[in-house]
């Protein structure tokens, strides 16, 4: 039986991916994104004709979470059996610089959606988290029990402050939030903005680009399509209140990462060796037991693989090297 999922942030990265995942399976999708200039408008704008190519049933509304009133309105219009909340402003260092934007954007924007979900029939609420979330903590791999209360920047900050939200309206409220702390995402329609875009963009043009710490960091590279298959899993399971790691479980050294691109463009690309930032950390590792165990998750894509399907995107839709 078809059910109907709002999903913020829908014409962008893992948004468009899982609003065609759930049409795929055939459920009534209603997308919701405010098309801000964080990246290139026109990147979303073609993220949602890959959506609509779909055929399935998909209404797009342009708007904003912090729209309390548009909020009310979707809410009302619509029996939502479930939230995927994946808007939001991301990035560590940006919100370094404009903290009173992403506080706005990802707690008060949040708040606007449970009180609106807690009113209108208390749909599974699933909110998309950040490993960035457990600041430089020392227990490694990333394990959910960790207290997670050294965020080193206002972005993870701000994240793990709507997962606090999430605990009041479940104790309150009796609602089901499920947080997933997502580790590195890569792959087609990837943020302009993210590691693994930017190092084909400095291959592409000469740019220069910054190589942290020499890409001696370890991250734990996480496949878009992996990633939906855990968000579509806590769609359909009403779990209290959990928040639950969603990596591959498998940190690799960012220098090899960009290793494996270039043998796949044949290009060295101009990266510039960087101190790490103070609000970065030289390793993300995560445990993914209880994501197995609550959410039947299995990470299926290998980085190698992935990377080859990330670089065949490009190639079709930003052009040659």
């Amino acid at each position: 039986m078809s059910r109907t999922f709002l999903v913020t942030g829908a014409a962008g990265f893992i948004g468009s991916h899982t609003a065609i995942a759930l049409i795929r399976r055939g459920d009534r999708v209603i997308g919701l994104d405010n098309f801000n200039d964080y990246y290139d408008p026109r990147r979303k704008r073609a993220n949602v004709e890959a959506i609509l190519q779909e055929g399935g049933d998909f209404e797009l509304i342009e708007g904003d979470i912090r729209d309390r009133a548009l909020v009310e309105r979707i809410f009302r219009a619509h029996p939502f059996a479930g939230v995927a909340h994946l808007a939001a402003m991301a990035g560590v260092r940006v919100s370094v610089e404009d903290p009173w934007l992403y506080y706005d954007v990802n707690v008060t924007g949040t708040l606007n959606l449970l009180d609106a979900a807690r009113r209108h029939g208390n749909p599974n609420f699933v909110f998309a988290s950040t490993s960035s979330a457990y600041g430089r903590t020392e227990k490694v791999p990333f394990v959910e029990t960790d207290c997670a209360d050294r965020p080193l920047a206002p972005y993870p900050s701000s994240k793990r402050g709507a997962e606090l939200l999430g605990h009041a309206y479940h104790h309150i409220h009796g609602m089901d939030f499920t947080a997933l702390r997502f580790f590195t995402v890569y792959g087609e329609r990837g943020r302009p903005d993210m590691m693994a875009y930017l190092v084909f963009e400095s291959m592409r043009h000469g740019k220069p680009l910054p190589l942290y710490n020499g890409g001696r960091m370890y991250r734990d590279w996480t496949y878009v399509g992996d990633i939906v298959t855990g968000v579509t899993a806590a769609l359909d399971r009403r779990l209290g209140y959990e928040i639950i790691n969603l990596g591959r479980g498998e940190p690799v050294l960012l220098a090899d990462f960009v290793d494996g691109l270039r043998e796949l463009t044949g290009k060295k690309g101009n990266l510039v060796e960087e101190p790490m930032m103070a609000a970065d950390v030289s390793y993300t590792y995560a445990n993914i037991d209880k994501a197995r165990r609550l959410l039947d998750y299995q990470p299926r894509v290998s980085v190698q693989e992935g990377l080859r399907r990330f670089y065949e995107w490009y190639v079709r839709a930003v052009g040659p090297f």
